[in-house]
């Protein structure tokens, strides 16, 4: 019996926006795995809530259409599925007003298990419905509170942010969710780094040459477009997704993997970053938006084309030179780059060690290529470890670069479980280590401000791709400058 199958003690779950999305797509088949998988103690509860008018037999109806959309077909069992419906219930409530928090109070009654409260919500909300907790007597000593990115817009709005959670739910009960830190590959770039003698020793500026970390998506604004064009990438992926990844990829060895050691060590990171302003970001910064072009096999439009509205100068795609200011990155590049609407989709972190410093094989032997490590997070999430060896058979030495290939679905064959699987039961456990702490979400704000401000202070203007390729031309300028390369061996 495994983490991923020990039952936890019974709890309830209280998900607000719960005719939403992401409640839809992600939380109720994620919640529905962990039953079928074993670790739902009796009575667990499922309590959704929205401002939707639903009885429960109808909220019911509605989740077994979710599970049934989002779950492999193998998968849903008659008896599981009726027993998972069973456990979930529906009050209609308004964070705004306070309607409905008398009903919700009376439906979760004097639990005394565990209770988290998501807010699958707009951040606007988070205030509001965290207030009407506080002011029904909803929460309890072991009541907890899950929210999503973004918190906040700016440091400003994010400390707003905070500070409105925080006067109802102190920091070690605030869950703030990345659903990328509950990705299996992300937690194998911890263990690749610290169980292994092989990596950490080579793990600095003295062997490694670059790092690129790429988030790439080949959708476009899939009904997102009012919250999309208010924040553009730069606040949607890079602040929260990319930057973390960054931290765990730059981080030092924590001392262990309690929460605090390891978010004590990312926070260091994100201190140590070099600052982009109006001084560099020219230099070091592209933005750009994509125009119609083709994607998944069809044509598709442009971004002012799905806005509907014209005229915008949001960023659809960001890349950015990042350095450390520290001894073990010092003079190593950190390039970032995410967008919508590209090549495929693929997120993954290269990791480019220095080339050998002389080569004793000749020309006729080929070029040998700098060794790499690929860490795939989606999809086909695996490792690859890219070496130089000799091309098979006679006729003298050529050189031949080939992976040491590690596919999870090939080297574990069983069914790999989605990151919020892992988060939502970290959260009934108390469980820190994977979420985001207030002074973490604030230190990357704290980067990433003066970009935006210097983007405006400077003029500096979104510049087309095509959609269905890998971003502007100026992304390619940006790493070609420095005599490298992105990498696209997907």
């Amino acid at each position: 019996m495994t983490s991923q199958t020990i039952p936890v003690e019974p709890f309830d779950i209280v998900v607000f926006g719960a005719t939403g999305d992401l409640c839809e797509r992600k939380l109720l088949p994620a919640l529905y795995q962990r039953q079928r998988a074993g670790q739902f103690s009796e009575p667990t509860r499922i309590i959704g809530s929205s401002r939707s008018e639903f009885s429960n037999e109808q909220y019911r109806a509605l989740a077994k259409e979710a599970i049934q959309a989002h779950v492999a077909e193998a998968e849903i069992e008659g008896g599981e599925l009726e027993r998972f419906l069973a456990r979930v219930s529906y009050v209609s409530a308004d964070g705004t007003t306070g309607r409905g928090f008398e009903e919700l109070k009376a439906a979760i009654g004097e639990s005394p298990h565990v209770q988290a409260f998501y807010l699958a919500v707009a951040p606007t909300l988070f205030g509001d419905i965290v207030d009407k907790i506080d002011k029904f007597g909803l929460a309890s000593p072991s009541s907890r509170v899950i929210v999503e990115k973004p918190i906040g817009r700016s440091l400003e709005t994010a400390r707003e942010v905070n500070n409105a959670i925080g006067r109802v739910f102190d920091e070690t009960r605030i869950f703030r969710i990345d659903h990328y830190l509950g990705k299996e590959t992300v937690q194998n770039l911890m263990a690749l780094r610290f169980a292994n003698a092989l990596y950490e020793p080579l793990w600095n500026s003295a062997h490694v040459d670059h790092v690129q970390i790429t988030v790439a998506e080949s959708v476009g604004l899939e009904g997102r477009a009012d919250y999309y064009d208010k924040a553009g990438a730069l606040r949607d992926m890079v602040q929260n997704h990319i930057m973390q990844l960054l931290c765990l990829v730059a981080m030092e060895v924590p001392s262990s993997l309690d929460a605090d050691a390891v978010r004590d060590e990312k926070l260091k990171v994100l201190r140590a970053l070099k600052p982009i302003n109006a001084l560099n970001a020219e230099r070091v910064t592209v933005r750009g938006q994509y125009r119609a072009g083709a994607s998944n096999g069809g044509a598709v439009k442009g971004y002012l084309e799905e806005l509907s509205g014209g005229v915008s100068d949001t960023e659809t795609f960001v890349a950015l030179k990042a350095e450390i200011g520290n001894w073990r990155w010092s003079g190593v590049p950190f390039y970032l780059r995410t967008g919508k609407r590209m090549a495929t989709r693929v997120s993954e972190i290269v990791i480019e060690f220095k080339p050998i410093p002389h080569s004793i094989f000749g020309e006729a032997a080929g070029r040998i290529f700098a060794n790499q490590l690929v860490i795939r997070l989606q999809p086909n999430e695996g490792v690859k470890q890219w070496i130089m060896i000799k091309d098979p058979g006679p006729g003298g030495m050529r050189l031949r670069q080939i992976p040491l290939d590690m596919s999870f679905a090939e080297s574990f064959h069983e069914r790999n479980p989605d990151a919020y699987e892992r988060l939502i039961m970290d959260v009934i456990r108390g469980n820190q280590t994977l979420f985001m702490r207030r002074d973490e979400v604030e230190a990357a704000w704290q980067w990433i401000d003066p970009i935006v401000a210097a983007w405006e202070e400077r003029g500096q203007t979104v510049q087309s791709y095509t959609a269905g390729t890998w971003g502007p031309s100026a992304s390619i300028a940006l790493i070609e400058r420095d005599g490298r390369t992105w990498h696209e061996s997907f």
